[in-house]
């Protein structure tokens, strides 16, 4: 039976989250404690705990916190939809993990001749986080893809005509990120995403380019499709674009 509140220290035992990770939680907004004492310490309730459980259950499904923040904070946000929408996601991981496991073993019987890069592509869950943060993400940008309501059968094909542009960019790493060539690759990503997702302002665009380095998933998808450092150089790049457009 939880206690109608608790210390950092009895939440962090109760969950197994760090107390320094609850302070971390209530600087940037995602969290704030129930109340202080008056010795300032951090005091939380049934409906924190509440919250907290929801936010420990977007990160087990690798939602960055600035998402979590945006989907908890919606004036639209519905508790007992969003517990069913994780765990269809849930159920998402859980099918490919398995998947992962059945090609592993083939690999151990068969040996490395066995070849099937396509069990590690995530397309499925990553459609299904996007109408997520579609629906709850309250941005102008989230509403915008919502809109356009990517259908199942193009979601592959846009990655993938997404990811050639930052193969190309990957090509040209050795070069400038003023060059003119590779600015054109720059502008070519930002129409792109404009057609294909939602309208991607410069000020957008500066924040993709930090997500594509900060966020491992983009890094990794960015490097294999232009080599390692793609996605640093693609970043850097970007910030000469902005910063000529006085972003």
């Amino acid at each position: 039976m939880i206690k109608k509140t608790m210390s950092v220290h009895e939440v962090a035992k109760l969950t197994g989250i760090t107390a320094r990770t609850l302070h971390y939680y209530d600087e940037i907004g995602i969290l704030k404690p129930t109340r202080l004492t008056e010795a300032g310490y951090r005091m939380y309730d049934d409906t924190a705990l509440s919250r907290l459980q929801s936010i420990l259950l977007f990160r087990e499904l690798e939602f960055p916190l600035k998402e979590i923040k945006a989907i908890l904070d919606s004036p639209n946000f519905d508790a007992s939809e969003a517990i069913s929408q994780q765990i269809e996601l849930l159920e998402l991981k859980c099918k490919h993990i398995e998947e992962l496991i059945t090609f592993a073993r083939e690999i151990q019987n068969k040996g490395t001749t066995a070849m099937n890069f396509e069990v590690f592509g995530k397309s499925e869950i990553e459609k299904y986080k996007a109408e997520i943060k579609a629906k709850w993400g309250n941005t102008k940008e989230y509403q915008e893809y919502k809109q356009k309501n990517i259908a199942q059968n193009n979601y592959s094909k846009i990655t993938n005509e997404l990811m050639t542009i930052f193969s190309e960019l990957g090509k040209i790493k050795h070069l400038s990120p003023n060059a003119d060539e590779v600015q054109n690759g720059i502008a070519a990503i930002q129409k792109f995403i404009t057609d294909n997702y939602y309208e991607c302002t410069n000020k957008v665009l500066s924040g993709l380019g930090e997500m594509y380095v900060g966020d491992e998933r983009f890094r990794n998808n960015i490097d294999n499709a232009g080599g390692d450092g793609t996605a640093d150089f693609v970043k850097q790049a970007i910030i000469v674009y902005c910063s000529k457009r006085n972003v």
